[in-house]
């Protein structure tokens, strides 16, 4: 039996059935899903939930990236190239 690959938009779906107060195994049968991969979707869904309301945000990482990449076009000019 080949194994299903699901794609993010439909994990996130079935987690949030999974939370509508319905028993999970009626969610799990309908999907022909075991409860183990739905525990582990529903705890990454509640692990990265808060970043839907950061969009837009950059990420301390991306700021710094940023910023180097800035002193480095003023030490560097383009006409100057790279030595």
């Amino acid at each position: 039996m080949e194994r299903r690959q699901w794609d993010g938009r439909t994990k996130a779906k079935i987690v949030l059935e999974g939370l509508g107060g319905r028993p999970l195994t009626k969610d799990c049968n309908a999907y022909q899903i075991s409860p183990t991969p739905y525990y582990k979707w529903w705890e990454q869904f509640l692990a990265h939930a808060h970043e839907t309301f950061e969009a837009g945000r950059q990420s301390r990482r991306e700021a710094r990236l940023e910023q180097e990449n800035t002193e480095i076009k003023v030490t560097c000019p383009p006409e100057t190239g790279p030595v």
